[in-house]
């Protein structure tokens, strides 16, 4: 399989690069045949996300990168060797076995074995990290400096990782690792500066593993991930895009990305 295949790359023309992990919602049948009947509609995927940040190529020439497979096939934003996250938190791994909701991604005896996982990790995990490190490097020799934005959304109440409804807008920077405190204020700026979505800055959730290996703020390359209540533009249920919440939330998210670059 080529890595054509597992990744589409829009080459942008400025310093921002979006990557959007948890878009692909693709599960090859033989891996599908073993998985729960919900599981086999991918309910976790981080639903139209490459849609809502599309004006981001017209507005900002930014780079994006969008994945063709579920997380469920292998998760582009864990480590390769399945460390954590958030050691002594509960989480899905880097071939997840638990839906969101707690609930089994596959049937009984189904699970993949240590040979499948390193088996994934080479056909579906590697391109996309090679794809990306490759544009970072592009865009990093042109501008002398990178925004790597990850883009991300999830179900606004998921009791599996945290307490009550998420923020609207929670954006993580690995506790200031994956970028410095300039780009950090001027993001907070621009979220104090408007009233119509709650947010948060490192709270649950800091950063996967894109954001935080792949920043390097000495060199100039920051890294933000911003994770999405899916309520704010989408239907949570049906998956389903709602134009009418979609326009307003792509206004802020224009804000937030003018000011990130500034």
């Amino acid at each position: 399989m080529s890595a054509m295949n597992i990744v589409s790359v829009h080459c942008g023309h400025s310093p921002l690069i979006i990557s959007c992990p948890h878009d692909g919602s693709f599960i090859p049948n033989a891996i599908a045949t073993r998985l729960t009947a919900r599981a086999q509609i991918a309910p976790d995927t981080d639903w139209h996300i490459s849609r809502l940040y599309d004006f981001a190529r017209r507005e900002f020439g930014a780079s994006i990168l969008v994945p063709t497979h579920s997380r469920y096939v292998a998760d582009l934003n864990r480590a390769p060797d399945g460390v954590a996250l958030y050691p002594g938190r509960r989480e899905t791994g880097l071939l997840p076995v638990l839906r969101f909701d707690g609930e089994p991604v596959y049937l009984e005896g189904e699970a993949p074995t240590a040979n499948e996982i390193r088996t994934r990790v080479a056909s579906y995990w590697q391109p996309y990290h090679d794809a990306l490190a490759a544009e970072i490097a592009r865009v990093h020799a042109e501008h002398g400096r990178v925004l790597l934005w990850e883009a991300h959304s999830i179900r606004s109440v998921v009791p599996m990782f945290f307490d009550g409804r998420l923020p609207d807008l929670n954006i993580g920077t690995a506790d200031g690792a994956a970028a410095g405190p300039a780009l950090t204020a001027r993001i907070d700026t621009c979220l104090r500066a408007q009233s119509t979505y709650t947010h948060v800055i490192n709270g649950s959730f800091k950063g996967g593993y894109i954001t935080r290996h792949y920043a390097d703020p000495a060199r100039g390359i920051e890294a933000v991930q911003l994770e999405m209540a899916q309520c704010t533009y989408m239907d949570e249920d049906s998956f389903a895009w709602r134009d009418d919440l979609a326009r307003p939330v792509q206004s802020i998210l224009h804000a937030l990305l003018a000011a990130a670059l500034a």
